[in-house]
């Protein structure tokens, strides 16, 4: 049984998740305390105080963080974009207030680090992992994967999910959860249900125990939900979908590939709508222990 305190503890999660979506949602928007705190049914003076808490940061260094590295990464995924347009697209009210903070942010200019293209993501992601070395997953020996990509459209989908923050490969203490949460409720109905991971943000430029990732599984429309537990869409559209079989360690490794060898020769780029992993085995049963996942990227016509 899980006690008062961790259900409590459980809702101003869930509070705090609604907020964290609306952010990343409405980069543009209306972005201010009271604002913000009404999505979360708090009062602005203690949601001030409940956001630090949970999340480690305050409010407003984390708008400006998410603001910078959404920036950074659409600089270098998207090279026909200008760089103002980028700027207000991620809610800059300024080229010369987007300089000051990206220079902050990444210690270069938006035009430095957009010429350094994918080793300018490269380097960062570098100097993140010797800041945060005792996040880092160990990786066994990698074996060669299966590797094959397609594009195509994707239906929109209706998921539950619990959110995770900290190392992408640390996701299976969500998913547990949300096992546990769907399976007396009778949501686990394998293979309609799908099983999916939501990437909010990227590694090259995130710290990584700041990463956040949604652990889903897809539920009919209109499925109540409550504390941690919280439902949203997955946009459909056009995708980049990858097919790979791969070791535990080589996520990243078929996500670099996806981005540095297929996209730059497909005439496509990245969209700005959700990125996920769909998965289609039980490594378990696999007899080489290989996990079968779709990664499924969001893109558009360059």
């Amino acid at each position: 049984m899980i006690d008062q305190a961790e259900l409590k503890r459980q809702e101003y999660v869930g509070r705090v998740n609604r907020v964290v979506d609306h952010i990343q949602e409405n980069l543009t928007g209306d972005l201010r305390l009271e604002s913000l705190a009404q999505v979360a049914s708090f009062s602005p003076y203690h949601f001030h105080r409940v956001f630090g808490a949970i999340v480690g940061e305050t409010l407003n260094d984390y708008i400006r963080r998410v603001r910078a590295q959404l920036a950074a990464s659409q600089l270098v995924q998207n090279p026909t974009r200008s760089i103002t347009e980028i700027a207000v697209g991620c809610g800059y009210s300024s080229p010369s207030s987007f300089a000051r903070e990206f220079r902050r942010q990444f210690g270069v200019s938006a035009s430095q680090f957009r010429a350094g293209g994918h080793e300018s993501l490269v380097r960062f992601r570098e100097q993140l992992q010797q800041k945060g070395a005792e996040f880092l997953p160990q990786h066994s020996e990698r074996t060669e994967m299966v590797f094959r990509v397609e594009t195509r459209e994707e239906l929109e989908r209706h998921v539950a999910y619990i959110r995770h923050v900290g190392p992408y490969d640390q996701i299976g203490k969500a998913f547990g959860r949300l096992m546990r949460w769907a399976g007396p409720r009778r949501f686990l109905r394998f293979p309609e249900t799908e099983i999916l991971t939501i990437y909010h943000d990227n590694p090259d430029v995130t710290p990584v125990d700041k990463l956040r990732a949604d652990a889903c599984i897809t539920v009919p429309e209109g499925t109540k939900t409550k504390r941690d537990v919280g439902t949203r869409h997955i946009p459909g559209g056009l995708f980049a979908v990858a097919h790979v079989e791969i070791d535990p360690s080589q996520y990243g490794e078929a996500w670099d590939r996806l981005f540095a060898e297929w996209m730059p020769q497909s005439g496509y780029q990245p969209d700005d709508r959700l990125c996920f992993e769909r998965y289609l085995n039980d490594p378990k049963s696999h007899r080489h222990k290989k996990h079968i996942v779709e990664i499924c990227e969001p893109i558009r016509p360059l």
